[in-house]
This record gives C-alpha cells, sequence and structure tokens, in this order.
C-alpha cells in the first residue's frame, strides 16, 4: 500500500501525507473508509509511531481526514472537503499553468496531461 523512500531528502511524514492524499485523490480509498491505526501502519512500515500521528494531523488539518475518539481516523467525504483548500488549490494551478504557458507549454500539451491525468485515475 505505501512505498516509503527513507533514503529521500523528503520527510517521511511528508512522502505518507502525499502517498495517502492520492489514494484518497484516486478514489483508491474510499469515504468514509477507516485509516489503519497508527500503531498498526507503524508496525507495517516499521516507523516511529510519531510519525504516521505527524502524517495523520496533517491530513486531517488539510481536510482529507477526520478523527473519531475511541474509534480511529476516516476518510472524509470529498464532497465535505474545504471548499478553502479547493480555492487554494485553483490558485496554485492558475500560477503554474501561467508559468508553464510562459516557459512554452502548449494548451494541447496541457489538454493531453489533463487526459493522461484523468485516465490515471480511472485506471487505479
Amino acid at each position: 500500500m505505501f512505498e516509503l523512500d527513507f533514503r529521500s531528502r523528503k520527510p517521511i511524514y511528508e512522502q505518507l501525507v502525499d502517498r495517502l492524499k492520492q489514494l484518497i485523490i484516486k478514489d483508491v480509498m474510499k469515504d468514509e473508509e477507516k485509516l489503519p491505526s497508527v500503531r498498526e501502519l507503524a508496525h507495517q512500515l516499521t516507523i516511529n509511531p510519531n510519525t504516521i500521528q505527524k502524517a495523520y494531523r496533517e491530513l486531517e488539518s488539510q481536510g482529507y481526514i477526520y478523527s473519531v475518539k475511541g474509534k480511529g481516523s476516516f476518510v472524509n467525504p470529498s464532497k465535505k472537503l474545504e471548499s478553502e483548500e479547493l480555492k487554494n488549490v485553483r490558485d496554485q494551478l492558475k500560477k503554474l499553468l501561467a508559468e508553464a504557458i510562459y516557459l512554452g507549454m502548449t494548451v494541447e500539451e496541457i489538454e493531453s496531461l489533463l487526459t493522461e491525468i484523468e485516465g490515471g485515475k480511472k485506471d487505479d
């Protein structure tokens, strides 16, 4: 389920956050699905439970998951993701697209990239 690169400069908790977000976005992890417990995932990945906890806190602050005391962490239904988060993504995307166009990327290349991403979501 998770592949971590222990030699990467990117912190382990950030790798976990990125991987879990990817699984949620691609619908591998469904709305309301329970995430592995901190202890369980730490044992599975042989990493410190505090690292898992930090990743879960980050995902919760970004609106991807929510926690229920005594029950665990669950995938937040996508319809309930903060509109503020979506606005931030739109703003970042506009900046990146403007930069890509400035650097010579064509609209066709951008459309092709979108098609590739959309196709990847369905394949997983």
